[in-house]
């Protein structure tokens, strides 16, 4: 049993993300993962994250590739495996549409080409190669200017055909979001068969997690967020799950901004939430599917919420 934490975009909180991380990193987690949208910058938040942690591995949950170039990628990537003594994992992701050019300004075409060509440059970098310039070939082609770091993972987070073959080509680990869990176990069997001998992917997933005895307040929490994600969001997360048998459930959601009886099924597949019992019950389902679950706390969720959450799908006890 082997889990993590994570913390969605829309959570800037920064103490709250930092208390966090501190609590999962004293309870034995082995990776806090911090996401990045339109609000903190992740990469500041981590380098505050390796000072105040000293075990737990930290994770890039994920940066996207359109909002920083490779040669920034790779500086900022081998700079906070510095800062944390090895314990950084980068992630790597295509991104949705209304992030890019809503936020960005940048034309999203060609997701899984963009995310295949970017990840290999920063491989390269990190590795301590040369890349010659593209947009400007006369120019002097330069290295990383610090130690190589030919060690450091790269997660993709991956769903669609395309983006699943840049993973199963170039990942040491694979971060998918909204795919359901026999699907995870699938295509993570069988992105490691096309490895033949290479390292095998790390499969890393899990659900929005909220513990309450309040099962009504838990649930409400664990809905609000699935609402967010498919009627807030672009296209592409309601664009997954219909593609999974999912849409009159995604439809009941992006028109009534809620999750009715009818949409029970999206709790049941991405959310974990009720009593502690319950909540660890529910994981371990994602423990069979995975090979490191990712607990995801809602974003605003209070402190004695996230407290509890953090305790309860804890695998262990440090003794």
């Amino acid at each position: 049993m082997r889990r993590g934490v994570a913390v969605t975009p829309l959570e800037i909180r920064r103490d709250v993300i930092v208390r966090a991380a501190v609590l999962a990193d004293e309870l034995g987690y082995e990776f806090f993962s911090v996401a990045e949208g339109w609000g903190l910058d992740s990469t500041i938040l981590l380098a505050e994250l390796a000072a105040a942690t000293r075990r737990i591995t930290l994770a890039a949950g994920v940066l996207s590739v359109w909002s920083r170039s490779p040669a920034t990628i790779a500086m900022t990537a081998a700079t906070l495996h510095r800062l944390s003594g090895g314990r950084f994992v980068l992630g790597l992701g295509a991104s949705t549409r209304q992030l890019v050019e809503g936020w960005h300004d940048i034309g999203y075409d060609r997701p899984a080409a963009r995310l295949r060509a970017v990840t290999g440059r920063v491989r390269a970098l990190l590795d301590g190669e040369r890349l010659a310039p593209s947009a400007v070939p006369a120019a002097r082609a330069l290295r990383l200017g610090q130690p190589p770091v030919p060690e450091l993972p790269i997660w993709l987070a991956a769903t669609g055909e395309r983006t699943l073959g840049v993973a199963a080509d170039l990942a040491d680990g694979w971060y998918p979001l909204y795919l359901r869990r026999d699907r995870v176990r699938e295509l993570g069997a069988s992105m490691n068969a096309r490895r033949a001998a290479a390292r095998p992917i790390t499969v890393a997933a899990g659900p929005f997690t909220v513990v309450d005895p309040d099962l009504t307040a838990a649930r409400a929490v664990a809905a609000a967020s699935t609402t967010a994600y498919l009627a807030a969001m672009g296209d592409i997360y309601p664009r997954v799950l219909a593609g999974q048998g999912l849409a009159a459930e995604v439809e009941l959601v992006r028109s009534t901004r809620t999750i009715p009886g009818e949409a029970q099924i999206l709790l049941d597949e991405f959310t974990a939430y009720g009593t502690e019992a319950m909540v660890r019950e529910q994981l371990e389902r994602w423990d069979a599917a995975v090979d490191v679950t990712m607990v995801g706390l809602p974003p605003g969720l209070p402190w004695p919420r996230i407290e509890a959450t953090i305790r309860a799908a804890a695998s262990s006890t440090p003794g």
